[in-house]
């Protein structure tokens, strides 16, 4: 079972696509300057697919560091 859909490959494709032009922004409204790294690009791409509910796994929850006491 394959764990994206294929219209997510598209829109991660579009996203790269518009970062190579410069179009692509970053920050709530786009107004935190343009994108540079490709990494960033992809996971631009992978939340405006999981905006529109496509077939996109949860995002990686981080883990927090246990104290030692």
């Amino acid at each position: 079972m394959a764990q994206y859909s294929k219209s997510t490959g598209k829109d991660v494709k579009r996203a790269v696509k518009r970062k190579k032009k410069g179009k692509l922004k970053r920050g709530k409204g786009g107004k935190g300057g343009t994108v540079k790294s490709r990494k960033q690009a992809i996971a631009i791409g992978l939340s405006e697919a999981r905006k529109k509910g496509k077939k996109v796994p949860k995002k990686a929850k981080k883990k927090k560091a246990k104290k030692k006491s």
